[in-house]
């Protein structure tokens, strides 16, 4: 498949849920493992995709905010190839601000063999950069980062 969008919409000044039912209409129309992406202005449309994702195996790929104000939400229709890692390990450290996840993964990384994964939840505003950088340099590879609701994301980080 490629990586190019197969449709993009822009619902930008409808109110929620428009756009989430603006997704839907279109992913249900896409082959398995296509994307499509939202453009939305609402504030709860995130909240929302990432509700019906859960609940329907679609993918929220990336949420990206725009110059516009605007943010571009790339969706991933269910039945393709699996994307998401199947983690060893869970740690959640939603509400621990920075550096306090990398800090606990490493302390669990350092007691799991060689190529397992850690899932690592955390909803710090640095986390994303910090957790980046942190592969780059420790005895990890950072396999996959899913934005969740609320700012959290997840980090699946595999023992080099």
């Amino acid at each position: 498949m490629s990586d190019t969008p197969a449709v993009t919409i822009d619902l930008a000044g409808m109110p929620c849920p428009a756009p989430l039912l603006g997704a839907k209409k279109i992913i249900d129309d896409l082959q398995a493992g296509q994307t499509m992406v939202l453009l939305s202005d609402c504030p709860g449309t995130e909240d929302d995709l990432f509700a019906w994702c859960k609940f329907t195996g679609n993918e929220l790929v990336s949420n990206l905010k725009q110059a516009d104000g605007k943010t571009a939400y790339t969706l991933k229709k269910a039945g393709g190839a699996q994307t998401t890692p199947i983690a060893h390990v869970t740690l959640d450290m939603r509400g621990v601000s920075c550096p306090g996840p990398i800090l606990e993964a490493k302390k669990l990384l350092d007691g799991m063999k060689a190529g397992e994964i850690l899932q690592l939840v955390s909803d710090c505003p640095g986390s994303v950069a910090d957790i980046e950088s942190w592969s780059h340099s420790a005895p990890v590879e950072l396999l996959a980062t899913l934005p969740m609701a609320r700012g959290a994301h997840e980090f699946y980080l595999r023992k080099k």
